[in-house]
Parts: structure tokens; sequence; C-alpha cells
């Protein structure tokens, strides 16, 4: 067993509900002395954690929480989200508000650690979304964001190395006490969970693992990476388009020569 985050000091954004609270709670559960920061206290205390009130999107108050923590290990920049809005049903100053949360506070979080993650020679897990990588109506400033977050990460790795590693958690589909206003209800959920091919979404226990996973010394020589955490991602849609049965003789394809 490792037991490398044992005794460590870990702040997640975020980290009162939903994906959040998966994350401190496994931290927790690791060993490790949990703060979990966001603005509202949670509904259900998190057993191990310790909550802080924080507007991560106030850099001077950021500044401060991190200026008055006596070490850092790890930072989880797990808070973000966003309501379902089409682009031209808002102007860009909403729209930017979402990327202000989702990628702009990651970052403020982030500088005002670096010294405490330097010294401790910590590590940064920032958590991204699929939608950063596939197309996201209704949420297209959110998948940008996280398609930047990305791109910040491998950045900050390749800048920071070899201090202070930062890597990538890419959650897919999450089953939360929210779910049902993505999917609609108890059916809404079985029917988008059919079409994962490990047959479920994720519960937030899950991306806490893997988050414990890359911010131990398990994964001492990953910095720079993004682990996908989606259940095998989804069945492209030409499959269940396609008429073409299982005894059609074998084609050329775009790529494959014939």
């Amino acid at each position: 067993m490792d037991n490398s985050l044992r005794g460590s000091t870990v702040v997640v954004t975020g980290g009162t509900r939903g994906v959040g609270a998966g994350i401190a709670r496994a931290f927790a559960e690791a060993g490790a002395r949990v703060l979990a920061c966001a603005r509202r206290p949670p509904e259900h205390p998190i057993t191990g954690a310790e909550f802080t009130s924080l507007d991560l999107r106030d850099p001077p108050a950021v500044r401060a929480f991190f200026a008055g923590l006596p070490r850092l290990d790890v930072l989880v920049n797990n808070a973000g989200g966003t309501p379902f809005r089409h682009l031209a049903d808002a102007g860009a100053e909403r729209h930017a508000k979402v990327i202000e949360l989702n990628l702009i506070t990651p970052l403020t979080a982030s500088l005002a650690a670096y010294e405490h993650l330097r010294r401790s020679r910590g590590s940064i897990l920032m958590v991204g979304s699929v939608s950063g990588g596939r197309p996201s109506p209704g949420s297209a400033a959110y998948g940008a964001a996280k398609a930047g977050l990305a791109s910040l990460a491998s950045s900050m790795a390749v800048e920071w190395a070899p201090e202070i590693r930062v890597n990538t958690l890419v959650a897919g589909m999450v089953h939360t006490d929210s779910s049902h206003l993505h999917y609609g209800g108890p059916d809404g959920v079985a029917a988008v969970s059919r079409t994962v091919p490990l047959g479920r979404l994720a519960l937030p226990a899950d991306v806490g693992a893997a988050a414990v996973f890359l911010a131990s010394d398990a994964a001492a020589y990953i910095s720079g990476a993004s682990l996908h955490v989606h259940g095998g991602g989804e069945r492209p849609a030409f499959l269940d388009a396609a008429t073409a049965g299982p005894d059609v003789p074998d084609t050329p394809t775009a790529g494959k020569e014939s």
C-alpha cells in the first residue's frame, strides 16, 4: 500500500460537494490533512476534511489563504462548473465568467501555492473534463476553458519541473446529487449510462481514487500527463447509425490502404 500521502497537506478547491467532496474524502482516507475550499460550507460534513471559506475569484483572498498555510504538498484545482447555456443565449460577459471560474481561478490558486509546493516538491492536479476535447454544445465556454486548462497544465509541468509535478485528471460523466439537473432523473441517468462502455457513470470516489494516485509517489515519474477517467469514453455515433452487419467483407477505410 502506498502511504506517501500520509501526513501531507492537501488543498482541494470546490471540495465540499460532488466530485470535489469525493476527492477530499479520498485524500483524507489516504491519511492526508485535507483543506476543502469553497464559498459555502458542505451540506454534510466530510470526515477528515477541514472547511475553509474562500472565493477563488478574489485573487488577494486566495494569496492570503495560501500565505497563511504552514506547508502544502498537493493542490487539487477542482472548483468549476457551468449552467447549460447556448452561446447565442447570453452575452460575452456571461461566458467570460465561466472561463474565469474554470481557467483563471486554477491559475490564480497555482501561482499562490507555487512557493509552498516548490519547497515541498509537491504536485498540482487540474480537474479537467472530456468537454475540453470534443464539441460541447450548450457548454461551449466551459469546454474551451477546460481545453485551456489542459494546455496550461502541460506548460506549467515544464516550467516548474523538477520541483513540482503537474497533471490533469480528465473526468467524464459523474453521478452526483445534481445529476438529475443534467440527465433528467433516474431514467435519464440510466439511459446516459448505457452510452458509456463500462455501463455506468463514474462515482465521485472513482475520481478521488485517480486523484490520489496522481498525487502519490506511485506516480512520481508522471508529470504533464492527462489521465482520462471516463469509463472508456463515448461509443462512436456512426456505429449505431450504420446499417452494415457483421458479415460484410472488409472494405478500405480512411487511412487504410486497399
